[in-house]
């Protein structure tokens, strides 16, 4: 069963409903994932621009990660921030404006994109010509391929290794999807992990890869995971 991307009062069917170029808000450690959404406090000026000409178009804006390294510009002077090559568009759909001049926003995630040639700058922040993740726009429905048990288990290793506890009513009632995307979006790992959870190709790989990463986190810090998995 295939279920169309609607985000808001906009639906997202085809290559043709994005954008060719679009905004970037580079933001290390930070995932977005289709379907997901993602609070976001804004106060850089260049990024305050960036909001308020994506509400007078199309409300959409890329979060992506600056890569793990950086690059020159073509002069050979001034450093470049590198980015990541995929990312994940999203559409803004909760906006309030406080007292101090901050923004704070709600990106709900609609596909990934990767990035092609940069744009030329005219407010500070940076746009790519993109090309969107197709079959992000209609997602088979997968949630059975998910190996919830493993995936608990891992959860819950984690937990109890931290001393941190979960609201397990509001686990239990999660389907599959909420539950792989907002435990990858919330996890606690690094830039790179990040990184690996948004690039996997489908939700079965992406629970696979959490579950990865969770284990080797547990084995890296407190040796022996057997016991703690079941």
């Amino acid at each position: 069963m295939l279920q169309d991307m609607q985000v808001g009062n906009a639906r997202y069917l085809k290559s043709q409903d994005l954008p060719e170029t679009l905004p970037v808000f580079p933001l290390t450690g930070v995932l977005l994932l289709p379907g997901s959404q993602l609070p976001l406090n804004i106060f850089e000026p260049r990024y305050l621009a960036m909001v308020d000409d994506a509400l007078t178009k199309n409300r959409l804006i890329g979060m992506i990660q600056p890569s793990f390294g950086e690059i020159r510009d073509e002069a050979g002077q001034a450093h470049v921030q590198a980015l990541c090559q995929v990312g994940c568009v999203g559409r803004i759909t909760s906006f309030a404006e406080m007292e101090d001049g901050r923004y704070i926003i709600s990106l709900t995630g609609i596909c990934r994109f990767r990035l092609f040639e940069e744009m030329p700058q005219t407010k500070g922040y940076r746009s790519f010509r993109i090309a969107p993740f197709v079959t992000d726009l209609s997602t088979p429905d997968d949630e059975a391929q998910v190996d919830r048990e493993a995936l608990l288990a891992a959860f819950k290793a984690y937990l109890d290794a931290n001393k941190l506890e979960a609201d397990w009513e509001s686990v239990e009632r999660a389907s599959n999807t909420t539950l792989v995307n907002s435990m990858a979006m919330m996890s606690p790992y690094g830039p790179a992990e990040k990184q690996a959870l948004l690039e996997a190709p489908d939700l079965k790989t992406r629970a696979e890869t959490l579950i990865a990463i969770t284990e080797i986190v547990l084995a890296r810090n407190f040796g022996d995971i057997e016991t703690m998995l079941q």
